[in-house]
């Protein structure tokens, strides 16, 4: 077996597994494994080589685990000779490894956002704007059954404004808002580009105090945010495809009380994407 298809079925192998890196490293570990975590998830991202021996005990640890759910897949071993990958003279057969990528790349798509730390940042990223696309919301008018959520926030919260935004590739696409909130602002200051990094809320109580938000243009000027309070939303495959949010001038104490209210509104925009689906 050469040693890229073994790497590229393994990491299929843990993707079909559901196992997280951690995980798998605990496990592996357990057999005899000498890597260490950080090497391990290295290998799984193609960034470092590790020896056959490695390798093998990588895939001895990963088979143990398919066999243990009952599927049928198991990872190749270094001097194992595969008949639907070589040749009669033992060489590799054209395309093979194309092959073999695509079960990889078939298996983390299946897999959506639980596959994201075996992906590349560009990769996840590329998977979650895929999930934004299938929306088909972005860049249109206003709904009522959205609208009225909105309206709903602001006036139980008593802030300025609540909105539901999608984070495309550049932009932050408000669907629905109320109060002082540009239609679309540069992704890379919105607020809600944090939250969809996070999968519970982003809560802010004092922006000026954060260290990350209190030089943002949207916290310096208009719309001088002081007080935020997000909720992610999800498309398909359980990538983030946006936020349900509500922001303030003034900051402000959000028990845990209104963080439960503020999430079952969430839940209610949640409900209208999956329908959108």
């Amino acid at each position: 077996m050469d040693e890229q298809t073994q790497h590229q079925l393994t990491v299929s192998g843990a993707a079909q597994a559901g196992l997280e890196p951690v995980q798998l490293w605990i496990a592996y570990f357990a057999r005899g494994g000498t890597l260490s975590q950080i090497e391990m998830e290295a290998y799984l991202r193609g960034v470092i080589r590790i020896s056959s021996l490695e390798r093998d005990t990588l895939a001895l640890t990963l088979n143990e685990v398919l066999q243990s759910i009952t599927s049928h897949d198991r990872v190749p071993y270094s001097d194992d000779i595969q008949i639907t990958n070589r040749d009669a003279q033992g060489r590799p057969v054209p395309g093979s490894l194309n092959q073999a990528q695509t079960i990889v790349d078939e298996a983390l798509t299946d897999l959506g956002a639980a596959g994201r730390s075996f992906l590349l940042p560009e990769e996840a990223e590329s998977q979650r704007l895929l999930s934004v696309d299938q929306t088909h919301l972005v860049d249109t008018v206003p709904e009522e059954r959205f609208d009225q959520i909105t309206r709903k926030a602001q006036k139980h919260f008593g802030v300025s404004s609540a909105s539901v935004a999608l984070i495309t590739e550049r932009i932050q696409f408000l669907k629905s808002v109320v109060g002082p909130l540009k239609q679309n602002t540069p992704r890379d200051i919105a607020l809600c580009n944090e939250t969809i990094r996070q999968a519970g809320p982003l809560i802010i109580s004092d922006t000026l105090t954060d260290q990350r938000f209190k030089n943002n243009p949207l916290v310096t000027g208009e719309p001088h945010i002081r007080f935020y309070a997000g909720y992610p939303i999800f498309g398909s495959k359980g990538w983030a495809v946006g936020t349900f949010c509500i922001i303030d001038q003034k900051p402000r104490h959000f028990s845990d009380e209104e963080q439960q209210e503020l999430q079952t509104m969430a839940l209610a925009v949640q409900h209208q994407i999956d329908r959108q689906g």
